[in-house]
């Protein structure tokens, strides 16, 4: 115990505690995913020792402030009242953080699988829809009641084994005080230049990655790389060669590329007659594909998605883009794979893009976002209003970003029937998107409605009475009231004189759980999209493998419309069309064909995999240049269009 009879004895002790709770909590993450993935026993060591080797550095950090303020704190006022207010608030306080911190991690891994990461960080920004979401999720009072507790528990111990005491009763000469500050800000340094948040992510297994990590140096990590260049982090290649391939990838038997070499325009000529219908795309919160009896589910949760698939274009094999409602947003909108880092809709300068809107509003629409929540929340309503929209939310206040928005019309509370963190229910937004299209309808104008559900969303709550399982038990309850939703809009629609001349879009933004032992797990991608209510009652199931972003082209193949295109997507008809998907997380860009999955992330690498669908396995097999050039010439040549302004109208 000598290194605890010195003023530093607070400060060892709250670092040897740091790395006991941090050590517990590893513990329990795995523990919770033992079943999901394999471990061997080589792997649980890495978990621990490269947790450790995080842990430390954190705990350093921490205790750093601590540390100077020891350093300059002279002798005489050692055992003095300040000094003891001083030490044991400090020392309550990091305990605290430290203690706060773990249950938020608990939390953010039964949601996400994963230590904190940038999806965190945008959580400090929209504080109001995270801590109401909490707050109706969670049992609050207990979870604070038990942070506070445990925190009390923690320098209790402390107390008993006199760690103040001794603090308060020990010299310390000058010069060790020098040593012991200087040799922590010399790990600090080391962490910061030599360790990054990286060095977790080697091997195939995901679980081993994020457990062996530490979730305040992740939270910190992603702090910095919140928008990850592709330019600095991911292989490269000179921009004219990723530009030639990508398009050749993108060429096609109805596409004329304009003379400029540095772009993907191109001129789409469908050789019809434009038809113009007015469409309506219902866009729904986590909607992974397996909740459907379509695609496997046994629970009958929805019998009217299921019904409606039957009678639509169904797309059977269609996969999101990534993990986030901002991400599926952007493929949806801009056909286009996704960069790392942060969404597009997030982005700066993301103005005056070439979007499915843009080519809407070029036939004569009038294109409307509708959201049930505050569309302030992940810049949406700036996204959508930069590039023609009208908004239509639920936000009771204009925000500072807000003011330049214009034509943006607040869902009342005067119809709201019921509401929760994220927003209002869906029948309750599905009533604006109605008195909208009237109003469309009655100004004899073509309208485009991209809609953004939010009852699939925790805390899983919605009005009761409505379906046969209770509100907050869960996300099959909270599915089930979606579709319910979707029927009743449907029912409601019919009755109106805009109906039949209405297309009808519903797609899932992203799955409900993307997360699993391998880096990108194919499977929890699979979406639901169709199309109904098409011209001659179209029924058809389109079976090739397809992501989000060429739902737009195939939909204007089927419209016969000529128009200009800045698409990455495809017109999945096409008998020109070569099956492939793109997947991500924020860090891995991924691309699938012909049952080979290509990776690229953050220090230039690339992994190669075979897949075997069936049992939802990776292998591991050597690259192909070929390929890798490939899924360069996507994810590059949209980072790099989408950062020279070539990506905009």
């Amino acid at each position: 115990m000598k290194y605890f009879q010195h003023r530093y004895a607070v400060l060892y002790s709250f670092m040897l505690l740091f790395l006991v709770l941090s050590f517990l909590m590893r513990t329990i993450l795995l523990i919770e995913v033992f079943s999901k993935a394999v471990f061997t026993f080589q792997d649980i060591l890495s978990i621990y020792w490269k947790g450790l080797i995080f842990d430390f550095g954190v705990s350093a950090f921490l205790v750093v402030p601590y540390s100077i303020y020891l350093l300059f704190l002279p002798e005489k006022w050692n055992r003095s009242l300040f000094n003891k207010i001083v030490t044991i608030g400090i020392f309550t306080l990091c305990v605290f953080i430290c203690v706060f911190s773990f249950f938020a991690e608990i939390t953010f891994w039964s949601e996400f699988e994963s230590r904190f990461n940038f999806i965190a960080v945008d959580y400090l920004i929209y504080t109001y829809e995270v801590v109401q979401n909490i707050n109706e999720s969670y049992p609050l009072p207990l979870l604070i009641g038990g942070v506070l507790g445990t925190t009390l528990l923690l320098v209790l111990l402390v107390f008993k084994y006199n760690m103040f005491e001794r603090s308060f009763q020990t010299g310390t000469r000058f010069g060790k005080r020098v040593a012991i500050t200087v040799s922590l800000l010399l790990v600090a340094f080391v962490y910061i230049l030599f360790i990054p948040n990286q060095w977790a992510e080697t091997g195939n297994n995901r679980y081993q990655q994020e457990l062996s990590k530490a979730g305040i140096y992740s939270f910190v990590a992603a702090y910095r790389t919140n928008e990850l260049s592709y330019k600095d982090f991911y292989i490269n290649h000179p921009a004219n060669e990723v530009l030639a391939v990508l398009r050749k990838e993108l060429e096609s038997d109805n596409g004329r590329y304009s003379v400029n070499r540095g772009s993907i325009e191109r001129y789409i000529n469908n050789g019809g007659v434009d038809e113009k219908p007015n469409v309506i795309m219902i866009t729904i919160e986590s909607m992974s594909a397996n909740f459907m009896k379509h695609f496997g589910n046994k629970n009958n949760i929805t019998p009217i998605m299921d019904s409606l698939a039957d009678r639509s274009l169904l797309f059977t094999n269609m996969y999101a883009t990534g993990t986030r409602t901002v991400r599926g947003m952007e493929a949806l909108s801009l056909a286009a794979p996704p960069t790392p880092g942060n969404s597009i809709v997030r982005r700066k300068d993301n103005e005056n893009l070439f979007t499915v809107g843009a080519v809407f509003n070029s036939k004569g629409y009038h294109s409307t976002f509708f959201y049930g929540g505050d569309g302030y929340f992940d810049n949406m309503n700036r996204y959508f209003s930069h590039n023609g929209f009208d908004i239509v939310d639920r936000g009771r206040k204009i925000m500072p970003s807000d003011e330049i928005i214009t034509k943006r019309t607040f869902i009342p509370d005067s119809v709201i029937h019921f509401e929760n963190a994220w927003g209002i229910c869906d029948e309750d937004l599905f009533e604006a998107v109605i008195k909208q299209a009237d109003k469309e309808y009655k100004a004899h104008r073509p309208f485009y409605h991209f809609v953004m559900t939010t009852s699939n969303h925790r805390p899983y709550t919605y009005p009761a009475g409505k379906i046969d399982i209770p509100s907050g038990s869960g996300r099959d309850g909270a599915v089930k009231y979606t579709d319910y939703a979707i029927g009743r809009f449907l029912a409601a629609a019919k009755k109106h004189s805009w109906f039949n001349n209405t297309i009808f879009i519903f797609v899932a933004d992203h799955c409900a759980s993307s997360a699993g032992k391998e880096e990108l797990t194919v499977s929890n991608y699979h979406i639901p999209a169709f199309i109904y209510n098409l011209k001659n009652n179209a029924v058809q199931k389109i079976a090739p493998m397809c992501s989000q972003i060429d739902l737009y082209p195939t939909l204007f193949h089927i419209l016969g419309w000529n128009y200009k295109s800045k698409f990455f997507g495809q017109d999945v008809l096409s008998s020109a069309y070569h099956p492939r998907t793109f997947i991500s997380t924020y860090q891995i860009l991924g691309l699938l064909e012909q049952g080979t999955l290509m990776t690229l992330s953050p220090i230039r690498k690339a992994n190669f995999y075979k897949l075997d669908m069936n049992g939802n396995n990776q292998f591991p097999i050597p690259i192909d240049q070929e390929k890798l050039n490939k899924a360069v010439a996507y994810y590059q040549g949209a980072y790099q269009l989408f950062k020279s302004g070539a990506m905009k109208q």
